[in-house]
């Protein structure tokens, strides 16, 4: 698994956990939805920080609790 897909994985899973759609996402963090579905999909291979940022305040996390998961252990090297 490469970083973007981690990335979008753990979008969707927070999503799950807290039983929002990713259009409720878009409304809580004031991202638009447009690019909350760029970054689960082929179209952004580089989520930005500021987006990612915001959609962590919607969740009402910290980046450190984003990437505080296993699905970030064992990424692929992205430098090849």
């Amino acid at each position: 698994m490469n970083t973007k897909e981690a990335v979008a994985n753990r979008i969707l899973e927070l999503c799950e956990e807290r039983h929002i759609a990713v259009n409720r996402l878009a409304s809580v963090s004031g991202v638009a939805p447009s690019t909350i579905y760029s970054m689960l999909n082929e179209k952004s291979m580089n989520p930005g920080v500021v987006s990612l940022k915001k959609l962590c305040d919607g969740l009402e996390i910290s980046l450190r609790e984003f990437f505080d998961s296993d699905l970030f252990d064992d990424l692929e090297q992205e430098i090849k």
